[in-house]
């Protein structure tokens, strides 16, 4: 069988469905200006989101915490591996603070992943909770966590602070899973999802991302995974390569599969799935409250 990393599967150019229109809008015109005349950091930006016109119009941004370097090397991902920096305790101060001057109604939260910490960041990230709560009490938030490497007692603490939604990531199918996620594990992710249910989060949410050669059946069969541990919202987008270092895209999802995919959730039970070429884990957060 050939690995996912043989680059000499590559798909066509990319198809017109998934060619992106610039932002626009006075919300955010207003926000672009605000991010840039205070040095706000937020994933929208860093990331160069598809839809950060469409979020920010509607006053929803993602913000990522615990510093920008990541203790794990997924394979899809762009966000630079190596030994992350000093926790920064003043940071919860800054993320609320941001989300104020943004005047932002929902927020979600994200962070790299802190293997190097007892805590897994799981402190930084409850006080992060509690102090948007304390400056900016209006904003709703979603809080996009790592696996914590599945250690109930820092998850605890991410209950504790009973975000409005807690997602956690799936990324992509059961057999990929090692080479995509490398340090993670397919079934520890479902077994933290499970637990935040269990222990009383009303929402939880989960992404995964198509294009690296899962079948229809694996994506099928991690949606019924997902809804077995009562998973509320599911995202499904197309991945796209950050950089040639990084896992070639093996398939372009046509916009009638992502159509597919979606009416099978919907039947499965599912409260939410957004499912599109564009859709990244963010994508229309604010309605996942519904």
């Amino acid at each position: 069988m050939d690995s996912i990393l043989d680059s000499n599967i590559q798909p066509k150019a990319k198809p017109k469905w998934l060619r992106v229109k610039l932002p626009t809008g006075k919300k955010y015109t207003e926000l672009r200006g605000l991010v840039d005349k205070y040095k706000l950091h937020t994933i929208c930006t860093s990331g160069s989101c598809p839809n950060m016109g469409e979020c920010w119009g509607e006053g929803t941004a993602t913000f990522m915490i615990l510093g920008n370097i990541c203790t794990r090397s997924c394979g899809f991902c762009g966000v630079k591996t190596g030994r992350p920096e000093t926790v920064d305790w003043d940071e919860p101060e800054k993320v609320a603070r941001s989300i104020k001057l943004m005047k932002i109604k929902h927020a979600v939260i994200t962070s790299v992943d802190r293997d190097d910490l007892k805590d897994g960041g799981s402190i930084i990230w409850a006080e992060t909770v509690d102090a948007v709560r304390r400056i900016s009490p209006g904003t709703t938030m979603e809080t996009l966590i790592p696996d914590f490497q599945g250690i109930e007692t820092n998850i605890d603490r991410i209950i504790a602070v009973a975000p409005e939604i807690v997602s956690h990531n799936m990324e992509t199918v059961r057999r990929l899973t090692r080479e995509v996620r490398i340090q993670a594990k397919y079934e520890r992710s479902l077994e933290v999802l499970k637990y935040l249910k269990d222990q009383g989060i009303n929402r939880t949410k989960s992404g995964i991302m198509l294009g690296l050669g899962e079948t229809e059946e694996e994506v099928i069969q991690t949606m019924h995974d997902l809804r077995a541990v009562n998973l509320d919202v599911l995202t499904i987008g197309q991945y796209l390569q950050p950089s040639k270092k990084h896992l070639p895209v093996k398939e372009f999802i046509t916009p009638e599969q992502f159509k597919k995919y979606e009416e099978i959730g919907l039947d499965l039970g599912f409260r939410h799935v957004e499912s599109g070429a564009l859709v990244r884990s963010s994508y229309r957060a604010q309605k996942h409250l519904l």
